[in-house]
């Protein structure tokens, strides 16, 4: 289903984006700055109503991630660099540019060969721009797993990745006995840390060799632990106990029947 484009409603939020930032004194004294790890805070939520397909949430939050577009939008054209249109017209522009498979003569049949194409594209448009590299788009302050990941990816989209899933595998296999020959040998804490993240980035590359993400497999078990975790301090309540009152073994059983029952 086509989305159709209500101009009244956008022309309304940039007027009432316009007034807030004129009238309100909160919003008078916002700054790049100070809005930064609002935007991330924003975002995170996000995230969290994605998860939990919560789609009236999700709703609710990517207006919120909107207004900040909205916000660094004016605030920008304030100091006479761009504003929403100019945004909006690079949007536009980029999308264009990055998809000749839709708007020019490339092909691409399948995911694998338009994300070739995108950081294909990316090399180019960086030939004549000062960054440099092939990871050099990857932000530093992106979370350690997804950064991993999205190195990965780029790395890959220019040919420097393995040829088979069981590569893959016999290199996490490896990976892992060399952290735990490193336990077991009591090797210093840095080496055992070093062997540790090795394993890591390795298991995240077959995560991205398989098409999981491993992000998401990672939070869904979160929420899976915490379920299960909280089930056993319920049924610890019904009997008026407290952790240091039972042991493991009655912890156990608990978790058992969590999981029994779907959590």
């Amino acid at each position: 289903m086509k989305t159709k484009f209500d101009k009244n409603a956008f022309e309304r939020i940039i007027q009432i984006m316009d007034e807030l930032r004129e009238q309100c004194p909160w919003d008078k004294q916002q700054t790049w700055e100070s809005l930064r790890t609002l935007t991330i805070e924003e975002i995170y939520e996000l995230s969290d109503a994605i998860v939990k397909k919560n789609y009236s949430e999700i709703r609710k939050e990517l207006g919120d991630v909107f207004l900040h577009i909205l916000f660094y939008s004016r605030i920008a054209s304030e100091e006479n660099q761009f504003d929403i249109n100019d945004v909006i017209k690079t949007l536009t522009e980029k999308l264009i540019h990055r998809h000749p498979h839709i708007y020019g003569n490339v092909k691409a049949d399948n995911e694998e060969e338009v994300k070739r194409n995108w950081e294909k594209i990316k090399q180019s448009e960086r030939a004549g721009s000062s960054s440099k590299g092939v990871l050099s788009g990857v932000p530093n302050s992106l979370p350690s797993i997804i950064k991993a990941y999205r190195m990965q990816e780029k790395a890959a989209a220019v040919g420097f990745d393995w040829n088979n899933k069981n590569d893959v595998i016999e290199k996490v296999q490896e990976e892992l006995q060399e952290f735990l020959d490193e336990v077991e040998s009591n090797a210093d804490r840095e080496k055992i840390e070093e062997e540790l993240g090795d394993l890591l980035f390795s298991l995240i590359n077959l995560a991205r060799f398989l098409n999981i993400n491993p992000d998401n497999v990672l939070e869904r078990n979160n929420k899976k632990f915490l379920n299960r975790f909280n089930y056993i301090e319920k049924k610890l309540a019904e009997k008026n106990k407290n952790f240091s009152e039972v042991n493991l073994e009655e912890m156990e059983k608990y978790w058992i029947e969590a999981k029994q029952i779907g959590y």
